[in-house]
């Protein structure tokens, strides 16, 4: 039987179990039963073959020990694994003993070494044991775990992987959670492990080479068991170690116990918040991969995230910047990167991201310091709907400080869009998969894999689009320098017309300043004679504005201004700097045939209506641009120097566009004649 059909009418037996929960249970509730029942049974079939043996050291030889403090490395050596159980019972054995499976069953958990124990704990299995007892559920779920083999000559790591993320998935869609934020599809971890491992396949095969792997997002575990056992697979002789930290305490659990399993370090999988519980702080990765939660709000977290930013800044994990609250993935990158090795051969990562982060503007600073440190080797464009909890475009990228000679100064983009096949049944968002050599399937992983590996400047494959066979460019190569740009102010210069019309007049009357010439703060007698005086003022200063005449434009600010001093001194009315800028204001209108107005420095003032932005490519010059783009249609437009900054986006789309040309003329005209008949004919029956 195929691996994954195995697996998919395993999980299918497992979900049917949840079935006799039904009514003692709300459906959001399942998982907490039937996720510790898995693990629990795992880790029996695990045990399985060795247990009489164990059963028979421990109570031979252990019990009669007694200077022995520490008896578990004796017990697990005989166990063949890194833990063991000191029960009786396995899961055949409570299925025997009906009336007493409360004490029997607690008697068995108990019966683990340390670390097993402490995998159960984290489901508060406890509770749902008493909870199923008092249902009469308890035994009924025991003689039904019992009849699975999860033995791993029977159900590979791999496989149960798939098993554990095809429940959770479905728990998740009866809880309304994100299912995604659980667990990648394997295809896309294959295609992230062989993209990250590629360029080190010969420093992999090295005997007996130790490289550690983390994933600060681990889920249950599947990054890491994908990239240890590439490892392996490539030499049996190295020593892959995984870390890895997970926030949800049943993925938490689920990925201990497939890492107590493979007989992995399982302290070094931590639990926690990566953002203010960093678990491995200080250690350093040859290689890293995660999928952190896509568009996940990190407000939660803003006040510890922002403290390490301000305080510590590059010491820290996000000296780059902050990106929106709205999306922590460039949080997860940079806390990644944090944790780059700065000598022994350096390391390597591969994240998966949306779309967002290739162009988001208030992440232009974070992309900014990736690229001038040369740190992103590549970017894999991957179809849509891969994933189950969403159907948009994702991307992996790839960053690293130790590229190839080659690749030095250089980005590489990958349009592995149309490297997919549909599924015969979706599960959730996922309706397509990228093919991975199995069970029929085209090897779409190695195709992908090897564009990426060949670095080749607009490397061409012929595939199916549309249902037609194209020419399609898959991969290009760019200097770091493409991405980025300068964001450039352009001002034009304010120019202002200036008459004193009953209109504009009107507009001076309701302007702040104007109006509180005739207000008090005053009381009683002081307060109305103020007021009094203010209103006087007012109709002074109207009378000597109309003096200027109603019917002159004035096209320079400037000698306004000097007519408008002199009207005042002859009327003798004082005005502040205040109540003058509002008659400025009023008196005025935007004329583009006016002066240019100037400030006291005789530089011309900018029109703030009129300012623009534009981003100009990094490699060229701003003079230059302004000399060909600008000035030829707006001759008095400048650039504000001290505003320039320089940001960088990645418009993926827009360098791998396929122009689809209309379709002519004469077919949509016969269309349309078609559609004419077929209505005609439509309304005949009708009348008929």
């Amino acid at each position: 039987m195929a691996r994954t059909e195995k697996g998919r009418k395993l999980a299918g037996f497992i979900w049917s179990i949840a079935e006799l929960l039904r009514g003692d249970y709300k459906q959001a509730d399942y998982g907490k039963v039937i996720l510790p029942f898995t693990v629990l049974r795992r880790l029996d079939c695990v045990l399985e073959p060795t247990k009489a043996a164990v059963m028979d050291f421990y109570e031979t030889k252990v019990k009669s020990m007694k200077n022995l403090k520490n008896p578990e490395p004796l017990l697990n050596q005989k166990a063949g694994v890194t833990f063991h159980n000191i029960s009786q019972f396995t899961f055949q054995k409570l299925k025997a003993d009906p009336d007493n499976v409360v004490a029997n069953l607690k008697n068995f958990i108990n019966g683990f070494s340390v670390a097993g124990r402490e995998i159960i704990e984290y489901f508060n299995f406890n509770d749902q044991i008493n909870r199923l007892d008092e249902a009469n559920l308890l035994f009924l779920i025991v003689k039904k775990f019992a009849e699975i083999n999860l033995h791993p000559d029977e159900v590979d790591s791999m496989e149960m992987g798939y098993i554990f993320e095809e429940l959770i998935r479905k728990f998740s869609e009866l809880s309304n959670e994100t299912a995604g934020e659980h667990f990648t599809p394997r295809e896309v971890i294959r295609l992230m492990v062989n993209l990250l491992f590629m360029n080190d396949r010969d420093i992999l095969s090295q005997k007996g080479i130790v490289k550690t792997i983390y994933d600060p997002a681990c889920g249950t575990g599947g990054m890491l068991s994908v990239a240890e056992e590439y490892i392996k697979e490539l030499n049996q002789d190295s020593k892959p170690v995984v870390f890895g930290q997970e926030i949800n305490p049943e993925s938490y659990a689920i990925c201990k116990s497939d890492m107590l399993i493979k007989g992995q370090n399982i302290s070094n999988i931590k639990f926690g918040n990566t953002f203010t519980t960093d678990g491995l702080a200080q250690e350093t990765f040859d290689y890293m991969l995660s999928n952190p939660p896509f568009g996940v709000e990190w407000k939660k977290v803003q006040n510890y995230v922002r403290d390490e930013y301000e305080k510590k800044g590059f010491d820290g994990r996000f000296g780059a910047g902050l990106p929106r609250i709205s999306d922590g993935s460039f949080l997860f990158l940079q806390h990644m990167i944090s944790k780059i090795k700065r000598n022994n051969g350096g390391s390597r990562i591969a994240i998966v991201f949306n779309g967002s982060p290739l162009f988001s503007p208030s992440e232009s600073n974070i992309r900014k310091w990736i690229i001038e440190n040369d740190m992103l080797e590549a970017i894999v464009a991957m179809p849509d709907q891969l994933f189950y909890n969403t159907g948009i475009s994702t991307y992996i990228w790839i960053v690293t400080n130790c590229k190839a000679p080659e690749r030095k100064g250089k980005i590489q983009l990958v349009n592995s869009i149309h490297y997919y096949r549909k599924m015969s049944r979706s599960l959730g968002n996922k309706r397509n998969e990228i093919g991975d050599g199995e069970d029929g399937k085209p090897n779409q992983i190695a195709e992908i894999t090897q564009i990426y590996g060949e670095f080749q400047q607009d490397a061409k494959r012929r595939l199916e689009v549309d249902g037609k066979e194209q020419n399609i460019i898959v991969s290009k190569i760019f200097d770091n320098e493409d991405f980025g740009y300068w964001h450039i102010t352009v001002e034009r210069p304010l120019r202002l017309n200036f008459q004193v019309s009953e209109e504009r007049i009107a507009k001076l009357e309701t302007e702040t300043a104007f109006v509180n010439l005739a207000k008090s703060k005053k009381r009683g007698g002081v307060a109305l004679r103020e007021i009094e005086e203010g209103k006087q003022l007012q109709e002074s200063i109207k009378e000597a504005l109309r003096t200027l005449g109603a019917d002159r434009f004035y096209k320079n600010r400037d000698e306004f201004e000097t007519d408008l001093t002199a009207v005042f001194k002859a009327a003798d009315v004082k005005v502040s700097a205040l109540v003058k800028k509002a008659i400025l204001n009023t008196l005025a209108e935007r004329d583009e045939t006016a002066d240019i107005c100037t400030g006291k420095d005789g530089k011309a003032e900018p029109d703030s209506d009129l300012r623009d932005y534009e981003n100009v490519p990094l490699k060229k010059d701003i003079n230059e641009y302004m000399k060909q783009e600008v000035l030829p249609y707006v001759p008095d437009a400048w650039v504000d120097e001290s505003k320039t900054k320089i940001g960088y986006e990645i418009p993926f789309t827009r360098h791998f566009y396929e122009y689809v040309p209309p379709r002519p003329l004469e077919e949509i005209e016969q269309e349309i004649k078609d559609l004419e008949e077929d209505i005609r004919g439509m309304l005949e029956e009708v009348v008929k």
